[in-house]
Order: C-alpha cells, then sequence, then structure tokens
C-alpha cells in the first residue's frame, strides 16, 4: 500500500554536507521526495515537534540540538513506506547500525545520527502535516510514465 513518510536530516548531517548522499540512499531504495524544505526550527518548534518526549531526561538535549542549526525536512512516498524507511535509516546508534543504512553512512553519534524517520503511519501523518501543507506536496501516483 502506498505511504507518506517523514524524514528530517538533523543539523550534524546538514551542516556537513550529507543532504545529497542522504536523498541519493532514499532515490536508490524507491523512495519518491514528494516534498522537500529547509528549515531553522526555534526552540519552542523543535519542543512541539518533539512533544512526545517531553518529561524525559534527555527532551532539553533534544530540543537544544534540534533548534541549534538548520534541519531539512523531506516528505516521501512509497509502498509500505514506513516500515522500509525504518530498515533504511538504522539503528539510532551509528555505531550499531547495519552497514549500509543511512545512520552508519551519515551519522556520527547517537544524538547525532544524521535523521529522524517517522515511526508509524499515524505519526507519519502528523510529522508531514507540522512541515508541509497540501500544496506543498506531490505524488508520484498521478505520473504517467
Amino acid at each position: 500500500m502506498l505511504e507518506l513518510s517523514l524524514v528530517m536530516v538533523k543539523p550534524d548531517a546538514y551542516s556537513t554536507k550529507k543532504l545529497g548522499t542522504i536523498i541519493s540512499m532514499l532515490e536508490a531504495n524507491d523512495f519518491h521526495v514528494v516534498g522537500i524544505k529547509s528549515v531553522n526550527l526555534t526552540k519552542e518548534l523543535a519542543k512541539r515537534f518533539y512533544f512526545v518526549h517531553e518529561g524525559k531526561e534527555f527532551f532539553e538535549r533534544l530540543t537544544d540540538y534540534m533548534s541549534s542549526a538548520t534541519v531539512a525536512a523531506i516528505c516521501v512516498e512509497k509502498d509500505n513506506c514506513v516500515t522500509d524507511l525504518r530498515k533504511l535509516i538504522g539503528a539510532t546508534d551509528p555505531a550499531q547500525a547495519e552497514e549500509g543504512t543511512i545512520r552508519k553512512v551519515c551519522g556520527m553519534t547517537k544524538q547525532q545520527n544524521a535523521v529522524h524517520a517517522s515511526d508509524s503511519v499515524e505519526n507519519a501523518k502528523k510529522e508531514i502535516r507540522f512541515f508541509f501543507s497540501d500544496i506543498e506536496l506531490y505524488s508520484y501516483r498521478f505520473i504517467r510514465y
């Protein structure tokens, strides 16, 4: 079933010019980029995005980090998108991620692990709406080859 999901390129990967590598890895694995934008999250926006982690010991560090520099929000489309994307990004800790995953290739530490990706179809819908309006998204399902 065709699904959408969100990939957010974190400040570490964006500032070290890994955006192109990440997009290439997505496209090489049959993900279609249907929306992309660079964003400077404020601390307040980072808190709103990561509200599910509020109260956890890492929340302040996470929101400080995510609001420290530019990120890229990327909406992707594919059959079985959420599950396939989670597999492609790899384990949270790049040192434990499988070879060929985005975090293994582009990540540096457990926090500076290159990308965030939606963990469910329901969360993907919410996270995509956080960054994109309908007019900013394009679907490959309408392309006629």
